[in-house]
């Protein structure tokens, strides 16, 4: 594994210098980039645009963090059309490549300019609106919020790692029904700027795809108000969850099990979750890009991986638990049909967060043979909602997280033998 070095800030000398070059402002909006040269205009003309027309009266600027794009990301980030006023910044952070050391300069500059709103968006977003600048930043600025979660209407298929894990283990362990803890929009006050900025994260899986869930449940453990805002539709450059997602999985799940660690005694204490607010009226839901989804290589890659990890499934899941995963396993080889019913996946997930805090080994190791089993589940919920519309699914999606939390006693009581 490469080993990087590190740096006492995100930002270089010279990035550093043009940020101070903006002055003091009431509102920064930060978008991490890399290789979003096909997306970068529409989200940076949307974000100033919404800063113009809601926020005329404030000073604002738009910093756009880049991961040191190899196609024409900047060139058009700094192309792109916005209303005369609005200042804006293209530069390269330094650092860990990822989107948290992305975020890294943008906390640190919001600090730097004293802002009092910090917003980040996705780069990839293909139907950002001027609305979504409002939604995000007004709580913060009439004191309603601290840290504003999105909420958002998203094809069945899409934001698998937050619908199997991210959404249920949130809801469970800390009592928020965030429905988009990673979801890659949010707003948050000055003060979590600097606290985010200040944290030493930025050589762990932090400062890459585990920034998300970080930030969410640091503010949810740190005691700050959070809502969520309606931004609607969210389309981007969805993938297919049988593909392209193990890194993120990796770097989520670990960022994961470390704050489940660090938050023991406050989550040991909740019993039950709650709704958590929802701000702004539902927009005019745009038609959703449909998702393709490989059926027949998630279940090769939970058989596969399943008889590949073995050993290690011995030592880490409990017999119980490990038994029915090998019963699921050797039907899906003689019968074709996979079944992995929900109770199972809460409890093998329980099994690996409460062996992560004790695991002495390679810890990278240990998330990574997680992933077969990941793959086992999406395909079953997948087969599961196969005919249902994207609305149906998600009464999938909320019976499953209710069923992380009945189950939370079960991960409670390992936490409780294991201190006797």
């Amino acid at each position: 594994m490469k080993v990087f070095k590190r740096y006492e800030t995100a930002l270089r000398e010279n990035l550093k210098n043009r940020v101070k070059e903006l002055g003091e402002v009431d509102i920064l909006v930060g978008i991490p980039s890399f290789n979003s040269e096909d997306t970068i205009q529409g989200v940076v003309t949307a974000c100033a645009k919404g800063l113009k027309e809601y926020f005329k009266n404030l000073r604002t600027a738009i910093l756009i963090s880049d991961g040191g794009s190899l196609d024409d990301t900047r060139e058009r980030a700094n192309g792109a059309e916005v209303p005369k006023g609005i200042k804006r910044v293209v530069g390269i952070y330094r650092g860990m490549p990822g989107k948290g050391t992305s975020f890294r300069a943008v906390f640190e500059a919001a600090k730097l300019l004293k802002a009092s709103v910090c917003l980040v968006v996705d780069s990839d977003l293909r139907n950002i609106t001027p609305e979504w600048i409002k939604l995000l930043a007004t709580p913060i600025l009439e004191k309603k919020a601290d840290f504003v979660a999105p909420y958002y209407l998203r094809h069945k298929y899409d934001g698998s790692i937050t619908n199997h894990i991210v959404y249920p283990l949130t809801q469970a362990l800390y009592g928020k029904k965030i429905r988009q803890p990673i979801g890659g929009d949010f707003g948050f006050c000055g003060e979590l700027a600097t606290y985010f900025s200040q944290e030493d994260v930025w050589l762990t899986d932090v400062a890459r795809f585990g920034i998300d869930i970080w930030m969410t449940i640091s503010a949810i453990n740190e005691g700050y108000k959070i809502v969520q805002a309606n931004l609607g539709t969210k389309l981007h450059d969805a993938k297919d969850p049988s593909i392209d997602l193990a890194p993120m999985f990796h770097q989520v799940v670990s960022t994961l099990f470390f704050l489940m660690g660090k938050y023991e005694k406050k989550w040991m204490k909740i019993d039950k979750s709650e709704e958590v607010k929802i701000v702004g009226n539902t927009p005019q839901p745009l038609k959703l890009e449909s998702i393709s989804v490989t059926q027949s290589k998630l279940q090769d890659e939970f058989v596969e991986g399943f008889h590949h990890f073995l050993p290690l499934y011995r030592q880490v899941i409990s017999h119980e638990n490990f038994d029915q995963l090998k019963k699921r396993v050797e039907n899906l080889e003689k019968t074709g049909e996979l079944d992995f019913p929900t109770e199972l996946w809460a409890k093998i997930i329980y099994d690996f967060g409460f062996i992560y805090q004790t695991w002495s080994r390679n810890r990278r190791r240990l998330v990574d043979i997680i992933t077969p089993i990941y793959f086992g589940r999406v395909g079953a919920y997948c087969q599961e909602v196969a005919n249902l519309d994207s609305e149906e699914a998600e009464k999938v999606v909320e019976k499953q997280a209710k069923v992380f939390e009945k189950l939370k006693p079960y991960l409670k009581e390992k936490f409780k033998r294991w201190e006797e």
